[in-house]
């Protein structure tokens, strides 16, 4: 059973990103008493009641948002996947009414990338904007994004982290692997030559990773991605919070004590961080109880051509959310090159949330 204080304490940035105001979730989350398996008063059945009720008013896209809560941190029984199938289905019925959104998959041996795209064209391929969420998040979280891509003339996909969500694939040592398969599948319909990876939290590590390998990749944008002292210090291993350390063993078929002897040689090498000739942007938050401080260090000191930025706030900067956003943006706008106009407008924005006030790029 997970630890109940700390999935409501992780569990704000993720409703902060989907558009949930504290006003609404508040309420919710004192409703909880417990995380029993779908019981009254639990984690899980507290959020599909109200997911039930949006999607009986015929709100699928927010249902989908409360049905993702309710799985929330992973599946560990029938009531979670019973909520992890719901988010998908209120997700699918709301996208049937989006024409620029399909659902597909990648089938490989060891198992099945399901995907979400937008832009997707073989007759004009457009760069690629591929999108990952971390250890807990699902890929219909982040999907929304790619109604913002049209606009910047860039295809997307979004899908998950190997074992998240409907992702079957292992996560294991070489997972960064799923990032070239998935360009594979798409090579026909998008310049996959010129592709750029929003990779956030642990899937920042996987496509810094797949980066070294692939030279399609040409940009990585990340926020709280794990580099090398997550996976060696063991000081630091025991105090991540018990949801990140479950979650971490239920994807690697392991167990608390033993999963992190299991991934120590996951970390990024100095070779492979100085290997990478193509520009790196990442967001850090400097009271992350997650991710070890020295990691942002890391990247500055072995990645010829880094960006960074820092948030005073804790894993996944719930109080920032809306910098982050624009920065990331902001990030691969630059990777790409040109739109002037709209970096103009997406910096202006920025400097307007982080210092109060307009400033140029």
């Amino acid at each position: 059973m997970n630890d109940l204080a700390e999935l409501k304490r992780f569990v704000v940035a993720h409703t902060r990103s989907q558009g949930l105001p504290p006003e609404h979730y508040d309420p919710l989350l004192s409703r909880i008493r417990h995380d029993g398996d779908g019981t009254p008063g639990s984690w899980v059945s507290e959020w599909s009641a109200e997911a039930e009720r949006l999607a009986a008013s015929g709100r699928l896209l927010e249902a989908s948002v409360h049905f993702n809560m309710a799985r929330f941190p992973f599946v560990d029984g029938p009531a979670r996947s019973t909520a992890l199938e719901r988010c998908t289905d209120s997700f699918a019925r709301w996208a049937a009414d989006v024409p620029a959104l399909s659902r597909w998959d990648v089938e490989l041996p060891q198992g099945r990338v399901r995907c979400w795209s937008t832009g997707l064209d073989s007759a004009d391929p457009k760069p690629l904007l591929l999108m990952t969420g971390g250890i807990v998040s699902v890929k219909e979280q982040w999907a929304p994004v790619l109604l913002q891509l049209a606009a910047l003339d860039l295809a997307g996909v979004v899908t998950e982290m190997p074992g998240v969500g409907e992702n079957t694939l292992p996560y294991d040592a070489g997972s960064h692997g799923m990032f070239s398969a998935v360009l594979d599948a798409v090579g026909d319909r998008a310049d996959t030559s010129r592709t750029y990876a929003l990779a956030l939290s642990f899937s920042g590590h996987l496509a810094l990773r797949a980066a070294v390998h692939d030279r399609r990749i040409r940009g990585v944008v990340g926020a709280g991605t794990p580099v090398r002292d997550f996976f060696t210090d063991e000081q630091w291993q025991r105090s991540v919070p018990r949801v990140t350390t479950d979650t971490l063993a239920h994807l690697t078929g392991t167990t608390p004590d033993t999963v992190y002897p299991l991934i120590g040689d996951w970390a990024l090498t100095s070779d492979e961080l100085s290997a990478l000739e193509i520009p790196v942007a990442h967001v850090t938050s400097l009271r992350d109880e997650i991710v070890p401080p020295g990691e942002a260090q890391l990247l500055r000191e072995q990645i010829r051509r880094v960006r960074l930025l820092a948030h005073d706030d804790v894993h996944g900067a719930p109080s920032h959310f809306a910098q982050t956003r624009l920065w990331t943006l902001l990030s691969v706008l630059r990777m790409r090159g040109g739109y002037g106009p709209q970096r103009t407008a997406l910096t202006r924005e920025f400097a307007r949330l982080r210092y109060g006030r307009g400033t140029p790029e």
